[in-house]
């Protein structure tokens, strides 16, 4: 869809429909009181008589409105004025999207835009309603035969702004926006696909057709031959019992000089985790197709990365393995040594994206990063912890943790820090290696986090673990794109272009 930004009055639209606001109980918004005088009290009488109470995301549709140039006017419920948040004006947005794409408007003029977010200004607004636009938008039928279309669906949206003097930042918001939600689109695609098909070698495959449409980007492989030279032997064993051979994938995005330490982002890409021998029970495996998440949110944060032309370098480590049981899968009992040298005991099979990332996290030490984030669906226990609404932070470094969850307030794609203290190590004590893989039921969010902690020494470190974010189950299950914002505004904040705070 094209999303442009300007400022005028409503009633001049000349527009397939135009979209405003009423607040509850029956207050039309500042833009609508405007229409309401040229129309001569049309709106006003309408909601004397009931028809619209105003109420969050209510809909009323009104053709040839008295006075009015735009075909259609769009009155939508915006709730109480005083207590309109962030989370109510997406739902508002999607709601808005969703009722256009349906009545036929292939364009519109939207001021909601102009709405009073409490604590949030243009930009926000402009770029929340973007990504929210196009994330209602989303479908995945690339599997299906037979695909449903909009007949006349939206193709343009126009958001107004209350003065010309914001319309150089609210473009800016276009630009961030549309290139987030593209990384998104691209996450929630591959994390989608079905494990028939999204394989370790699947992730390669769509990193370098990434790579290859963008100057700046360049992609490089590790296969088992060159990760058995290397030492990663944690990463090996996970990948042991599936007839798909493990392959990490690498994106190199040169924005800025060589001698610029990276910002490294490396992703779980578990493309199926049946448990190994330590095998999951049958209920809801399906779902597991879905631990890839951090793979697939890496490969979207590039996109938009790529998309912005940010002037950083960032490598994006997209860890691929799968985890199936066979006669040569790794066991409960193993001993492995890790790349770094140091030696894990394994307690149970499923706990394998640490082991995968273990090797991963060193293995980055040579690209001397400024630091490094890894992203995985590692823990069930971080959904016992948080649910789903935010993903789970940890962190090694103050600085880079604080940064993160100021990138997560700004993006509205949420994160809460989790303690790392060093009474949590003593869980993963093991008395035949230097380490157990799994630290028991108790706080098990942090002390997976304090097991990839003893690999990340040699740099500033930060661990997602989004198993409650990366996506949702029930009738409507699939992939959300998360945490594809909360990174890109990270790696935004990180250069020059992020400066509309």
């Amino acid at each position: 869809m094209e999303f442009s930004v300007k400022s005028g009055s409503p009633e001049k639209q000349r527009s397939a429909c135009v979209v405003v606001g009423v607040y509850e109980p029956r207050r039309l918004s500042g833009v609508a009181e405007q229409l309401d005088k040229v129309s001569g009290g049309y709106l006003s009488n309408l909601l004397r008589r009931g028809d619209l109470e105003g109420k969050s995301g209510q809909m009323l549709l009104l053709h040839n409105v008295p006075n009015i140039f735009s075909e259609r006017v769009l009155l939508v419920g915006c709730g109480k004025e005083r207590e309109l948040d962030e989370r109510q004006y997406k739902q508002i947005i999607e709601k808005t999207i969703h009722t256009l794409n349906e009545t036929g408007s292939m364009e519109a003029v939207c001021f909601l835009s102009e709405l009073h977010v409490k604590g949030r200004d243009t930009y926000w607004k402009v770029r929340q309603a973007v990504e929210a636009a196009q994330s209602g938008l989303y479908t995945f039928n690339q599997l299906k035969t037979r695909k449903e279309e909009p007949r006349r669906p939206l193709r343009k949206l126009v958001f107004n702004v209350p003065t010309r003097r914001e319309l150089p930042l609210s473009e800016k918001a276009i630009a961030h926006g549309l290139a987030i939600a593209k990384g998104m689109s691209l996450c929630r695609d591959v994390a989608n696909m079905p494990p028939n098909i999204c394989t370790p070698r699947y992730l390669a495959e769509r990193s370098e057709e990434l790579a290859s449409n963008y100057e700046k980007l360049s992609f490089t492989a590790v296969t088992e031959q060159e990760m058995a030279e290397l030492g990663m032997n944690a990463y090996l064993a996970v990948g042991r019992g599936s007839e798909n051979e493990s392959v990490l994938s690498l994106l190199h995005y040169q924005g800025a000089s060589s001698e610029q330490a990276p910002i490294v982002i490396v992703g779980k890409g578990l493309t199926f985790d049946a448990g190994g021998i330590s095998i999951k029970p049958a209920a809801n495996m399906d779902e597991m197709k879905y631990d890839m998440g951090g793979a697939a949110a890496v490969l979207g944060a590039m996109q938009s990365i790529a998309e912005l032309q940010l002037p950083i370098n960032v490598i994006g480590a997209i860890a691929g393995c799968e985890n199936m049981p066979d006669g040569r899968a790794y066991r409960p009992g193993d001993v492995l040594t890790t790349m770094s040298g140091q030696t894990v005991e394994v307690l149970n099979t499923d706990a394998e994206g640490r082991l995968v990332l273990c090797d991963t996290l060193s293995y980055v030490e040579r690209f001397e990063p400024e630091a490094v984030v890894d992203i995985a669906t590692l823990t069930g226990a971080c959904i016992i912890a948080l649910g789903h609404h935010a993903s789970g932070l940890m962190s090694t470094h103050n600085p880079l943790a604080h940064e993160l969850l100021s990138a997560s307030e700004q993006s509205g794609d949420r994160a809460w820090r989790l303690p790392l203290w060093d009474e949590y190590q003593d869980a993963l004590d093991s008395p035949f290696a230097d380490m157990a893989n799994l630290g028991g039921r108790d706080a098990g969010t942090i002390t997976a986090a304090c097991f990839l902690s003893r690999f990340t020494k040699k740099y500033h470190w930060a661990h997602l673990d989004i198993a409650g974010t990366a996506w949702r189950s029930g009738a409507k299950k699939g992939a959300t794109g998360r945490p594809v914002p909360l990174l890109t505004q990270f790696i935004i904040n990180r250069t020059a272009s992020g400066d509309q705070d």
